[in-house]
């Protein structure tokens, strides 16, 4: 029986100081606020439910009922910043495993959910809430990309435990007809399709890669590390709000390319 990791809602409970998550949210969906050097901070994470009406979603998935609900929690951060001239940060802690597949998931338009919630991100880093990404476990496939993939800076542990790809490996390998053993072998050479966070670094797609000692029980001092990075990608957040910070990494010449000649093409129909 899979055992489901619970470093996301440890994290929260850490950064929130135990703080009560608000109502009206689905159970997998944890939100409340936690403060960083004196200014109020929204944490949003995504925890197992074993009671989850969806049994596709128990372990920690994002699910119909976990897309919505990200949604609905985004959305109500931005009405609550409406008349504010500097909005509250956005922290997502992310651990996980995967969106929730299964044929209802599919006939009910999961599709739709999520895309919601990326769109709640979305529009929240452009109205200029800070929003940034702390990866403590699993970034998997459709999950990842609603909670999380949205955020200006996103900041991991660099931990065995953090995992950061498009597709899981036993998924990958079905799907490529290979065992998962050549299929470790055969990642190894191509940082994009690894696994391991040190090679989506490379990708240029992380801020920060934090050391802790402990991530799944953390010390006071792990914390403290935690905070001061969570700091520092929110003030580089203020000042860009853009993606455009991912681009120029060492394993992203080509997708520069193609990103500049697509805009010369663009110009040059245009005029």
């Amino acid at each position: 029986m899979k055992i489901p990791s619970i470093r996301g809602a440890t994290w929260f409970d850490r950064l929130t100081d135990m703080a009560r998550p608000m109502p009206g949210l689905s159970p997998s969906i944890r939100m409340a606020d936690g403060m960083l050097d004196g200014e109020s901070v929204r944490f949003i994470t995504v925890v197992p439910d074993p009671d989850n009406h969806y049994p596709r979603a128990v372990n920690g998935e994002v699910g119909l009922l976990e897309g919505w609900s990200l949604a609905k929690a985004v959305h109500q951060t931005m009405n609550e910043n409406r008349d504010k001239t500097v909005k509250c940060p956005i922290v997502c802690i992310i651990d996980v495993p995967s969106q929730a597949y299964g044929r209802r998931e599919e006939a009910f338009g999961i599709h739709q959910a999520l895309a919601g919630a990326v769109s709640a991100y979305a529009q929240a880093r452009l109205l200029g809430h800070p929003l940034v990404g702390l990866i403590v476990g699993n970034a998997m496939s459709g999950a990842f990309l609603a909670h999380g993939y949205q955020a200006s800076r996103l900041v991991a542990f660099n931990d065995p435990g953090v995992q950061i790809q498009a597709m899981g490996k036993a998924s990958a390998a079905r799907i490529t007809l290979r065992t998962v053993e050549a299929l470790e072998e055969l990642v190894a050479t191509i940082p994009p399709m690894a696994y391991d966070v040190g090679s989506f670094r490379t990708l240029g797609l992380l801020s920060d890669l934090l050391d802790i000692s402990n991530p799944d029980t953390p010390s006071d001092h792990d914390v403290s590390i935690v905070k001061i990075a969570l700091l520092r990608a929110i003030s580089e957040a203020r000042k860009d709000s853009t993606l455009t910070s991912r681009l120029g990494a060492e394993n992203r010449a080509r997708s520069s390319l193609v990103r500049e000649r697509m805009k010369a093409c663009w110009q040059s129909e245009a005029a």
